[in-house]
């Protein structure tokens, strides 16, 4: 029941947000819509459920949003000098990237946050392994890609989905 719960939840607040309407008939019409997807699709949609709407699951997520922001305006600004000024450096290249994240959701959202941050790219997952093209490529190592690329973003992602 809390997965379905949740699912709508979801699902109403999209509509919502899409429609960006509170006239009645949107309402009805987004309420009915969501609960007719919600009956097929809740048990493949989470895990969890209600869950995630826990006090502290909102905080870390909204704190995640934070520590995302941050270093999706430092991208931009590193890929905005590297565009102004061709002399910096550019070291493309394809690295792999370990992740200790064992939940398919956070990696989801840790392969999204990372192409969605300029400078990176996520071309695959396979199991717990991301393969990334960076931009400037400064190190091989496996501790030093985990630093550089989704430490931050990692740290936050195992707390929230414990």
């Amino acid at each position: 029941m809390s997965r379905f719960v949740f699912t709508f939840i979801i699902l109403f607040l999209l509509w919502l947000g899409f429609t960006t309407s509170l006239a009645t008939a949107e309402l009805i019409t987004g309420a009915f819509l969501s609960l007719v997807i919600t009956s097929f699709s809740y048990k493949t949609f989470t895990e969890v459920g209600m869950g995630y709407f826990h006090p502290v699951k909102v905080f870390l997520f909204l704190k995640y949003l934070v520590v995302f922001f941050v270093a999706l305006v430092k991208a931009n600004l590193d890929v905005a000098m590297r565009v102004i000024n061709p002399k910096l450096p550019i070291n493309p290249g394809i690295v792999e990237y370990e992740t200790t994240l064992t939940n398919d959701t956070a990696i989801a959202i840790l392969a999204n946050s990372i192409t969605l941050t300029p400078g990176t790219l996520t071309i695959d997952v396979i199991d717990n392994k991301l393969y990334i093209h960076w931009i400037d490529v400064t190190t091989k190592e496996k501790e030093g890609i985990y630093k550089e690329i989704g430490e931050s973003f990692e740290k936050i992602l195992k707390e929230i989905f414990v």
